[in-house]
């Protein structure tokens, strides 16, 4: 059985340089570019719209190797408007951010006076780095607690560590995502990577839902992703109203 936590394990196991590393955020700096420019649009006050939702993450938030309309955010939009939901996702995902960038980005993504909600899928990158997971956990409480101070209710998407750094590693991490969850009342999805890991007992059918470099889900494994994750996002909705 290969989950994703496997794949990330392979693929740490392999990685041991700097220039090997940044592979998984290839467009860092263009991403973050387009991400300020995406969230700091609007200068107006907010007129009655669509409910408006930032999708704060890494490379999987803003469609690392996939033309636009095949990413998540516009996967997830379009999954949603076809059930009736007049809403805009935000892209506010930078390739190769850590939970570190994720809060440097934040006030950023909430500055913006249409956001009602946020999605936050962060983690990934921390794992590929060795991140200890207690700073990955302040991190990510300081997202929370700038959501919180704005009354913007938060998807926290979680992620499971690899074996590779230990078990005691492993355990610290995997947990501080339904922990934080709970202590901030978000809602709680358990990983990124939920569907796919329901093909992981083949792997010639989870490659089929992955780009060639086996950690980034094609578009045929971003819309299983966004069919799996678009109730609880539903449900995201029904806490703005």
């Amino acid at each position: 059985m290969t989950s994703f936590s496997d794949r990330i394990g392979s693929v740490i196991s392999g990685l041991r340089s700097w220039a090997s590393l940044l592979r998984y955020g290839a467009l860092r700096r263009a991403g973050k570019l387009a991400a300020l420019a995406t969230v700091t649009i609007a200068a107006a006050p907010a007129l009655a719209g669509p409910v408006t939702i930032a999708a704060l993450g890494d490379s999987l938030t803003q469609g690392y190797g996939l033309i636009e309309q095949d990413g998540f955010v516009p996967q997830l939009q379009d999954w949603l408007r076809a059930r009736g939901e007049d809403v805009l996702v935000i892209n506010a995902g930078v390739s190769g951010d850590t939970t570190a960038g994720g809060l440097s980005r934040v006030g950023w993504t909430l500055e913006d006076p249409r956001v009602a909600a946020m999605i936050v899928a962060l983690g990934g990158n921390d794992l590929l780095r060795g991140i200890d997971p207690d700073v990955s956990r302040a991190n990510l409480k300081g997202i929370l607690e700038a959501a919180q101070a704005k009354d913007v209710p938060v998807l926290l998407v979680g992620l499971n560590a690899p074996g590779n750094y230990g078990p005691d590693y492993k355990a610290a991490f995997d947990a501080l995502y339904p922990e934080l969850a709970g202590q901030f009342g978000a809602l709680y999805y358990p990983s990124f990577f939920n569907a796919l890991n329901a093909h992981s007992d083949d792997p010639g059918a989870m490659a089929k839902y992955l780009q060639p470099d086996g950690i980034h889900p094609n578009d045929a494994g971003v819309a299983l992703i966004v069919e799996d994750m678009g109730p609880m996002v539903l449900d995201l909705i029904g806490r703005t109203r």
